[in-house]
């Protein structure tokens, strides 16, 4: 990996792109930065908030814009699952990174979404969770540069997978 290049956590909500962020910025000694927090700190509104009252579109605009702003170095950054929505925003992140698919098994994501209406996830209108996985799976698959399985792992274990991946 080059030192100046960035790594991009993309997967599932749930699949512990924020947690897995955090230990792996410090055991590389790299910035940490959640690009979900950046929407609530450029909105002043949180995730879930955005989706209600804005709707889907609106929401992916934001994080899209949100994404296209970030000119860091030497970060670990930590996407929304629906990143993978936006080609532009993915284009601008594998320009500026190694993109790391954290992948988790649909059961697993379900156990740890336990309350899905208060975590500001990206569902289109009648989608179910399990139409939402199935059609961001792929996605995940198209833009990972590499992809490490989470299910069923602590997180030392996942952080140790995706340093050794690199």
């Amino acid at each position: 990996m080059h030192h100046h290049e960035n790594i991009v956590l993309i997967g599932m909500p749930g699949a512990g792109k924020s947690t897995v962020g955090v230990v792996l910025a410090k055991s590389l000694g790299m910035q940490f930065i959640d690009t979900d927090i950046l929407i609530q700190e450029r909105t002043g509104r949180m995730l879930q908030e955005i989706l209600d009252l804005d709707g889907p579109d609106a929401f992916k605009r934001i994080e899209e814009e949100t994404i296209l702003s970030l000119h860091s170095s030497r970060a670990v950054i930590a996407t929304g699952g629906s990143v993978v929505c936006s080609e532009a925003a993915m284009a601008h992140l594998k320009s500026r990174g190694a993109v790391v698919y954290l992948a988790i098994s649909y059961g697993e994501m379900e156990a740890r979404l336990k309350n899905i209406t208060t975590r500001g996830i990206l569902l289109l209108p009648g989608q179910s969770l399990r139409g939402m996985y199935d059609e961001r799976v792929p996605l995940y698959e198209k833009y990972a540069d590499l992809t490490v399985a989470c299910s069923g792992k602590d997180l030392e274990s996942v952080v140790g997978n995706v340093i050794e991946a690199l």
